[in-house]
Parts: C-alpha cells; structure tokens; sequence
C-alpha cells in the first residue's frame, strides 16, 4: 500500500501539470499522511537539509563555468582545434562534434550547455555542408550527454551525496566509461554517414594545426588541470569546480577578450536560474528520501525482487530497465534523486560495488536526456538548430541505440568500470607516496 501511495502521489502531481520539485514535495506530504507522521516542520527541516551540503557547492560552480566558456569563447576554440584535425575525413564534422563533445564534458558536466554551446557553432556549419541536419542534430544531442559521465559531472556530485558514496572514486571511474561512449559515437557516426555526399573541408597541415592548438591552448589546458587537481589529491571537487568558473572567467576577459564585462550580470543570472532549479531539486527530494526510509520502501522492493539478488547481473539489467522506462518520464536530477534512496539498499545487500552502480546509474539517466518525450536535451537541440522534435528523435535514434548498447556491456563486464578506477587509484597512491618520499 505505501508503494501505490507513493508512486500515485508522485505521478499523479506530475500528471496535473505539477513541477517535478512541488511533485516531490506533495508526494512527502501524502505518505506522511498516510504514515501518520504528518508534521510541517518536517517539510521545513528536511527542505533545508536537503541544500545543506557542502559537497553541492560544486553544482553552481560548474554550471557558472559553463556559461563563462560559452560567452568568453572557449567553446568556439575547442572546435575550431578539431576542425583542424578532422574535419578534412568524409562526415567529418560529425567526427568534430564527437570530439568537441568529449572535451567539452571534462569542463563543465552539464549536458545541456555542452549541447547548447556545440549546437549554435556546428549545426550552422553542417547545413551549410550539406549534412542531414536531424540526424547532426541528433549526433550533437547524444554527444552532449557524455557530460554527466566524464568528470567533473555535475550527476556524479548529486547521486553522491545522495547514497553517500565517493564522488573522487566516482570521478574516476566515470572516465572510462565516458570514452566508451564517445567511441560509440564514432563507430554509428561512420555506419550512417557512409553513403553521403558532404562537403569537406580542406586538409590542414601540421602548421595550421599547430596555429589552431595555439589559440586553443587556454581551454584546452583547462581540463588537464581541474582532473589533475581531483585525481592526483590537490583539490577537492567542490575546490576544483571554483578554479573552473575562476579560470573561464579570467580566459574570457583577459586573454580571449571575447567576455565583456556588460555580459556578466547575464552569465551570472543564467548559471543562478539554472542552479536555484537544480538546488530546490535536491532539497525537495531529501523529503520524499527520509519518508522512502521511514516507510521501508526499499525493503518491501527488495522483496519483491528477492530471487534477483542471488544474480546480480540480472538484477542490474532489470534496474537498468526500470530506470530507462522512468527516464523516458522524469528529467535526469529528479531520477536521481528518486530512484537512488530506493534502489542503494538493494544495490548494497546484493553485493554490488556502489561506484560501479553509479556509473552505471547516471550513464542510463544521462541517456534519459535524449528518449523522447521529455528528453531535456533533445529540446536544447532543437531550439538552438531550429529542427522539429520529431525529425531530431529520428536522426538521434542510431546513436540511443549505440549509447544503450554501451550500457548493458558495461553490466555484463563490470570490470570495464572496476579495473580502470583501480589502475587510476594505483597512479594517485604512488604519485602520492613520492611526493611524501620527496618531503613535499
């Protein structure tokens, strides 16, 4: 009974029209009422309890460095700097957009202004080229969603503080698999693009290319130094997310010139829009995840799937399941922030490694982003390039496709996550045993 309570409470608020934070708000309502624990000061305390975290200072942080990239001319560089190494190959601005995206997620960690930032430089480029632009545009849209996977990753910090798991171990596992993803991308970008007949640029010589990595130089610097900071010790995420916004703020003014000082007070505004709905997100959540515990939600959905627990790759695929079906409905944070109290209790009493269902985790919330209908990213694509949604969700199809295909060969080979966090864990241990050894 509690679960219908739940999930009627939830969806049918939703289902009114409902902002997904208010939604969570009256669904913690409706199971204190149903408990009989109703009391407004709960509401009040766990609101603040919820943004009383110091790990979530990074979220603003991020976000804020984004849209300074974007408006100081980071971005712009960083495909310009693949054009010069790719864009000569048949198809191969698609192969710039994958490239830019990869780049682009170990900066910022927010799909949405990654997609946004290489959808207004390349879709212009790859109309004018004579690309398919539904199927560029769906391209861009899938590239975009590397971001919550490749460090700093804005879901990675969220799904941490949220199950109280390690988002340095988070990070570092999500490398990997973020590659995978990018590589994907290349592999359905070549099978669909084969048999058009597109404009290419001109080879460029090692000269221009050297030009192109000068006057790039400044951002693409940016991600060796805040992952080094993380994955060698020498910052905290949070730490690191203020040297991103910090960084792209100077480049922006002092060295690019693109940035002006009469644009900052919208950068600004932009990033606090974006990150008071992501805040009210997670604090609104922390009401319905106390209540989750306090009704044994996840017990009474352990026993339901009790005969999976002895075979934990099958319960991984029917979690991975479940998840895709919800993220076909709810935008990524408030997945997260939902399903993670209701699934962790499960995840630890069958045995599985939490960081490893993490990466799994926001991997298939962060495909949610492009399946339609809600699929947040697909409308960022669709605004910035003009196309009709229906058009995008064609052209985005191949790559869903090779993107959820990357997903559940990870839950078949686990150690594709494990041995990479292992190997970079090993690095940082002996980086930091010389560096004591050097007295510093």
């Amino acid at each position: 009974m509690t679960i219908t309570v739940f999930l009627v409470s939830l969806c049918g608020a939703m289902a009114l029209g409902v902002p997904v934070a208010f939604a969570l708000v009256v669904c913690g309502l409706a199971l204190m009422w149903h408990m009989g624990i109703f009391d407004s000061q709960i509401v009040a305390l766990k609101l603040v309890e919820g943004a009383d975290n110091f790990q979530l200072l990074a979220v603003p942080f991020f976000l804020l460095a984004g849209e300074l990239m974007n408006a100081g001319g980071l971005s712009k560089r960083i495909v310009n700097f693949a054009v010069a190494f790719v864009g000569h190959v048949q198809g191969g601005l698609g192969y710039v957009a994958i490239f830019a995206s990869v780049i682009m997620a170990s900066l910022s960690g927010s799909a949405a202004a990654d997609t946004a930032a290489i959808a207004s430089i390349l879709i212009p480029m790859m109309r004018q080229a004579g690309y398919d632009v539904p199927r560029s545009a769906g391209l861009i849209a899938a590239g975009g969603i590397i971001a919550p996977v490749i460090p700093p990753s804005i879901g990675f910090i969220v799904f941490g503080v949220a199950a109280n798991v390690s988002i340095t171990q988070l990070f570092l596992a999500g490398v990997f698999p973020g590659l995978l993803m990018g590589l994907a991308l290349v592999v359905a970008w070549a099978w669909v693009v084969r048999g058009e007949r597109v404009q290419t640029y001109p080879r460029q010589g090692w000269g221009a290319r050297g030009r192109a990595f000068t006057d790039g130089f400044f951002a693409l610097l940016m991600p060796a130094i805040i992952l080094g900071c993380i994955k060698f010790g020498w910052a905290t995420p949070t730490e690191a997310a203020v040297f991103a916004a910090v960084y792209a703020l100077l480049v922006g003014l002092f060295i690019y010139r693109e940035l002006k000082i009469s644009q900052l007070y919208e950068v600004f505004l932009t990033a606090a829009k974006t990150t008071a709905a992501v805040m009210f997100l997670v604090a609104a959540a922390l009401i319905s995840a106390w209540l989750i515990t306090q009704a044994n939600i996840p017990a009474e959905l352990g026993a339901i799937v009790e005969p999976l627990k002895d075979d934990p790759t099958i319960l991984l695929i029917v979690m991975m399941l479940l998840v895709i079906v919800v993220g076909t409905a709810l935008d990524f944070a408030p997945t997260v922030l939902i399903l993670t109290p209701i699934l962790m209790p499960i995840i630890k009493e069958a045995g599985i490694n939490p960081v490893y269902f993490g990466v799994l985790f926001i991997m298939n919330n962060a495909i949610g982003l492009i399946t339609p209908p809600v699929g947040i990213v697909l409308n960022v694509v669709c605004g910035v390039g003009r196309v009709p949604m229906g058009a995008v969700i064609r052209g985005v199809t191949p790559f869903l496709l090779a993107q959820t295909a990357v997903l559940f060969l990870l839950v078949l080979l686990p150690q594709w996550v494990l041995a990479p966090l292992e190997w970079l864990r090993g690095r940082i241990e002996f980086l930091d045993m010389l560096q004591r050894m050097a007295g510093f």
